[in-house]
């Protein structure tokens, strides 16, 4: 789409990713991330923890059910999206928003961890031809020839 924001973000999980499923049976994961800013004080000369920044993040299908199955409360991660904005009213009628990243990757991050990485099946898309399609039965060989001999028209496949 256009004018998104994309944004990619390093932090920690708060809670275990939540998995859920839409009535459609669309799975989706819910997560939060809080990135913390490290601050060197030149007064003490020594590094401290500056205000951490907390991000809702959400992933869709696949990468949904990779990253519930996957990660945990704690694990160090780095997700990169789209930024966007919720908007709704709450049952009391006030107007409510929150920020979302709408995830597009999300993995552990490796500065101080090691992780095994383990593919998952895709299942193949389902094939769908058209019914005039003249390469929807095409074989890998050629055909023989014409039974008229070699001065017999080949009808070739339209371009």
């Amino acid at each position: 789409m256009r004018n998104e924001l994309p944004l990619t973000v390093t932090g920690n999980l708060v809670d275990d990713p939540e998995l859920r499923f839409t009535a459609a049976g669309v799975p989706v994961a819910r997560f939060t991330v809080a990135s913390t800013p490290r601050i060197f004080d030149r007064e003490t000369n020594a590094w401290r923890d500056g205000e951490p920044t907390f991000l809702d993040c959400s992933c869709w299908r696949q990468l949904a059910e990779n990253t519930a199955e996957s990660l945990v409360k704690g694990a160090r991660v780095v997700v990169a999206g789209r930024l966007r904005t919720d908007r709704w009213e709450s049952p009391e009628g006030e107007k409510r928003s929150r920020m979302v990243l709408e995830a597009d990757e999300v993995g552990a991050a490796l500065t101080f961890a090691t992780v095994t990485i383990t593919r998952t099946a895709r299942p193949a898309p389902p094939r769908e031809t058209a019914p005039d399609d003249p390469w929807a039965t095409a074989t890998p060989t050629r055909p023989a020839a014409p039974a008229g001999g070699q001065d017999a028209p080949v009808q070739e496949p339209p371009f």
